[in-house]
């Protein structure tokens, strides 16, 4: 693993300084709602992004083939302090609703092609929560949260489309539903302390993800535990560093590969990461300004197909002095399977690594056009499956209230 590891990372390096000596450059954050701001701008507002995606396989992966899907966001933040009297706290409301098509069933990836597919395309109450802040010290979220808006996560990687840049594999492949990341949330508490640049953070989450509009709905009953995430690190205005841990409270399931019996055996679920972004040019906010990442995460290997993965690359915000929207990204992912995942399947490869690159601009206000492609290596670790290569168009329009 560790020769894999240093011959892939060279590699994407040696292509990024390549890019970037040409002058190519990057882009703007994947559409999220912003975090409410209780002091600021109206007491209630509203905000509606849509995202449509055409994504096809052009080459290699299971088959050829284009797939349209979207992902319509619809976000209240209010402040209920100037609302209800209530010092302090603010709240976020999003409803998610997703159609179309799956993509990654033409590709055969491991870590998926699009971050805004979905298993079953549903209408859902995505997030519901309410923050109680402690001055600019801290602040205590409440409600059905979603793990990857605070927690390992870097800016500079959210114009990406695979969603392997959105959370690390070897986390977003445990639980019985996935943890609380898209598309399904789930009931927690987080408490964030803030230190100067310093922050450290932990929420505790139910292990079965589930919101309204799936069956079931939303889990009271904490049968399966929780899942408990800490992290902390600087962060300030070019840059971040973190570092964090997380671990089930119940054991869970030992994973196998598919076709092969169940072990019926639980084992510990745990895992850390970490986490790197920083301005590159020392230009934050002008025209041409470049910020790096890197982040890498290990598992247990025993409850997750994946031991370990690695992710890297750069952000050029403002590429086009005239078009201050534009913007381009480049980055590597790889999830590196675990060995007790490939000892019952020795056909398998040791990682699946996707190369990405991006460009975004705004063609009018509030209405942004996104090129995009990924070169997926060793698809699904799988040695018959040739390398993949995805091509995309993504297609944002937003319009807020405020």
């Amino acid at each position: 693993m560790p020769g894999y590891f240093v011959r892939t990372m060279l590699g994407m390096v040696t292509a990024a300084a390549l890019l970037c000596g040409a002058g190519i450059a990057r882009a703007q954050e994947q559409p999220r709602p912003p975090e409410p701001q209780a002091e600021e701008g109206a007491p209630l507002t509203l905000e509606v992004v849509y995202t449509g995606d055409v994504i096809g396989v052009a080459s290699g992966g299971l088959e050829r083939g284009v797939r349209y899907l979207d992902n319509l966001f619809v976000t209240a933040d209010g402040d209920l302090g100037r609302l209800a009297g209530w010092d302090g706290a603010v709240f976020q409301v999003d409803v998610l609703n997703n159609l179309g098509g799956r993509p990654n069933d033409l590709a055969g990836s491991l870590q998926g092609v699009d971050n805004i597919e979905v298993p079953q395309p549903r209408l859902k109450l995505y997030e519901a929560w309410i923050e109680q802040r402690f001055g600019d010290a801290g602040s205590l979220r409440v409600g059905l949260y979603d793990l990857n808006s605070e927690f390992y996560v870097n800016e500079s990687a959210a114009l990406l489309i695979s969603p392997s840049f959105g959370i690390g594999s070897e986390l977003a492949a445990t639980g019985t539903n996935g943890p609380s990341i898209f598309p399904s949330t789930a009931l927690a508490a987080r408490l964030r302390w803030n230190f100067d640049d310093l922050y450290a953070q932990a929420v505790v989450i139910n292990a079965k993800a589930g919101t309204l509009g799936y069956a079931g709905g939303i889990d009271l009953s904490g049968r399966e535990g929780v899942l408990f995430v800490g992290e902390g690190g600087w962060a300030e205005g070019n840059g971040k560093i973190a570092a964090g841990a997380w671990q089930y409270s119940k054991k869970q399931p030992e994973v196998v590969p598919p076709g092969l019996t169940e072990t019926g055996r639980d084992v510990p679920s745990r895992g850390i990461y970490a986490v790197l972004e920083h301005d590159l040019l020392g230009t934050p906010g002008g025209p041409g300004n470049m910020t790096g990442f890197l982040r890498i995460g290990f598992s247990d290997g025993k409850t997750t197909p994946f031991s370990a993965g690695w992710q890297a690359g750069v952000l050029v915000t403002h590429v086009l002095e005239s078009r201050p929207a534009s913007a381009f990204s480049l980055g590597a992912a790889s999830a590196i399977l675990s060995d007790h995942y490939r000892v019952g399947a020795p056909s398998l490869l040791n990682a699946e690594t996707v190369i990405e690159a991006t460009y975004s601009d705004e063609i009018v206000p509030g209405v942004a056009i996104q090129p995009d492609v990924q070169y997926i290596v060793n698809t699904g670790a799988d040695r018959s499956i040739e390398d993949a290569l995805v091509l995309g168009l993504r297609l944002i329009v937003a319009w807020s209230s405020d």
